[in-house]
């Protein structure tokens, strides 16, 4: 009878002891990995976020999404760690919030640039216009002649010099627009507002040239006019035909136009020709461009102008009449 009051008391001091063990490393896991040696749960967590900041993964661990090669990025959370633990980021959200933030930065935001009123507009007329149109072609934006109508030409002009600039694209001229205009270009010459693009001085007109469309070539003066009903529409420098190839004087009529040309008898280019005496035209030189008066045409009507002859090709009409003369 005492063995048994003996054993059944030592039964429950085991059964006590064993309850107070368990409930001590519920309540302490720290003390729990202690216990069984260091090779817990801790040890694998820092094993982990080591990996996590920058230690190379293994083979087996899949790569991040995003990240080349899986690693990952120094702001993300290593491998085995809960994305958040409170802290929080440069931005004040908390790391692995994968919410946007709801905040921006005014630092970054740049104003909206807003286009002032108009000062010149389509529909205007003025020499204001003009002088806008002659800075405009200054500067390659303008390939036009210079009419004091603010017409569909200016328009397109004025909008893709603000849109090269950043500025608003209304294709009027604000204050802004105009200001980096006048800053871009220089005060136009009467020449220029008058359409004399070249450099030399015209002689008197023909009479034959003060009636219809006609194109007035000058020798005296080594110019060419466009004229329409008696007003000068347009003025270039021009060249001609050798002694040996002379250009052919006299009245004569446009008979046929060839955007691309090439000579057939001399295989040179001959852009924006105009034929109008058999194999004689007038078209653009890129040697007259180039070298001037040192050279001469087989027979031509040379203009070194590009951005003129170019304009004078889409003006002038097949049957316009022209008029090679001295003056």
């Amino acid at each position: 009878m005492l063995l048994v009051v003996v054993l059944t008391a030592t039964l429950s001091l085991l059964a006590y002891g064993a309850g107070w063990a368990y409930r001590t490393y519920d309540a302490d896991p720290a003390a729990a990995s202690d216990a069984r040696g260091g090779s817990g749960t801790t040890d694998r967590v820092d094993a982990d976020r080591s990996r996590g900041e920058g230690a190379k993964p293994s083979a087996s661990a899949p790569e991040r999404e995003g990240t080349p090669g899986g690693r990952a990025r120094p702001d993300a959370p290593g491998d085995g760690v809960s994305p958040s633990d409170g802290s929080s980021s440069e931005d004040g959200s908390e790391d692995g919030d994968t919410q946007p933030s709801d905040r921006t930065s005014n630092a970054t935001d740049e104003p909206t640039m807003v286009a002032g009123p108009a000062l010149f507009a389509p529909g205007d007329e003025s020499d204001g216009v003009r002088e806008i149109q002659a800075r405009l072609r200054q500067i390659d934006w303008f390939n036009a002649d210079v009419t004091g109508y603010y017409g569909d030409v200016t328009t397109a002009a004025v909008s893709g010099f603000q849109a090269k600039r950043g500025f608003p694209v209304t294709g009027e001229v604000d204050r802004r627009t105009l200001v980096r205009l006048e800053e871009m270009s220089t005060e136009p010459t009467d020449a220029e507002l008058a359409n004399q693009l070249g450099g030399n001085t015209p002689g008197a007109l023909d009479p034959r040239c003060s009636t219809g469309r006609v194109l007035c070539i000058d020798k005296s003066s080594n110019t060419l006019r466009w004229v329409v009903d008696g007003t000068v529409l347009t003025t270039v420098d021009v060249r001609f035909g050798s002694s040996a190839t002379p250009t052919r004087e006299g009245e004569f009529s446009v008979e046929w136009k060839s955007r691309d040309h090439v000579s057939s008898l001399y295989h040179t280019p001959m852009p924006y020709a105009m034929f109008f005496s058999g194999g004689q035209a007038v078209h653009y030189s890129s040697d007259f461009a180039a070298n001037g008066y040192n050279g001469a045409s087989h027979g031509c009507v040379n203009v070194r102008d590009e951005g003129a002859i170019a304009t004078l090709f889409d003006q002038v009409q097949v049957g316009d009449r022209v008029i090679v003369y001295w003056s």
